[in-house]
């Protein structure tokens, strides 16, 4: 049986400060659980109904539907929920691959579809501003679909992380170039802005190449932005078209 105070415990980790004090993070269901635990992220504590089939040697706290909706930050909570250690691994070097860089992106549900498309599409190193939502809100985890567990998410200061790097810089602007008609590298950094700004002044003047998702209805009513992960999407499909 749960008891009240790991009740009360858990439902704390939904803020970002328990959750930095606690250095603990929450993740549900069993995809997004047992991905984290087969890409060896450590459980403090797991909770799961007897419908769960835990991996070997996994041990876990059955509990009933009842008790697992307590503890749930899903309205339909799926068999499982795990109290994990945040990790400890440091990003690879710029300079041999392709990253992203997130630049004030505030909505969760997009910052974990953001992670999502990483994971697609093989980048494994994410740098937010310190700015962007935390990676390890409940509602971010549960997007990424189990992404998080194999994708880095460092927070850091952009401008300073860019201005060291020493690679191309690439960013999506109005004023950029149609990215279909543009060189791209196998190697760099793409830079995604906030949802409602875009990219930030003082990021903007770092960007080496602008790139333009081009609008392919000129002069007829359409939409009038793409959204962030969308153009994430987007953006990083076309760089690995060509690598």
């Amino acid at each position: 049986m749960i008891s009240k105070n790991q009740i009360k415990f858990i439902k704390q980790l939904e803020l970002k400060k328990y959750r930095k004090r606690e250095n603990l993070f929450v993740a549900e269901g069993h995809k997004v659980v047992g991905d984290l635990l087969m890409c060896g992220f450590k459980p403090h504590t797991i909770f799961a109904t007897n419908e769960w089939k835990a991996p070997r040697d996994v041990a876990f706290q059955e509990v009933s539907d009842e008790e697992l909706c307590k503890v749930s930050f899903q309205q339909h909570p799926q068999q499982v929920l795990g109290v994990f250690h945040m990790p400890t691994t440091q990003p690879a070097a710029i300079q041999n691959q392709l990253v992203l860089a997130l630049d004030g992106v505030q909505d969760p549900g997009n910052l974990g579809t953001i992670i999502r498309i990483a994971d697609w599409f093989g980048i494994c190193d994410i740098f937010c501003s310190q700015d962007t939502a935390d990676a390890w809100n409940p509602k971010v985890v549960q997007a990424t679909m189990g992404s998080i567990a194999r994708v880095r998410i460092t927070y850091t200061d952009l401008a300073a992380l860019i201005k060291d790097a020493h690679v191309p810089v690439y960013g999506t602007l109005l004023d950029g170039d149609n990215i279909y008609q543009q060189p791209l590298s196998q190697n760099g950094i793409i830079v995604m802005g906030n949802e409602g700004n875009g990219i930030s002044a003082e990021i903007r003047q770092l960007i080496t190449n602008k790139l333009l998702i081009p609008d392919f209805n000129p002069g007829d009513s359409h939409a009038e932005s793409l959204n962030v992960a969308i153009a994430t999407a987007i953006t990083c499909s076309e760089f690995r078209r060509r690598s």
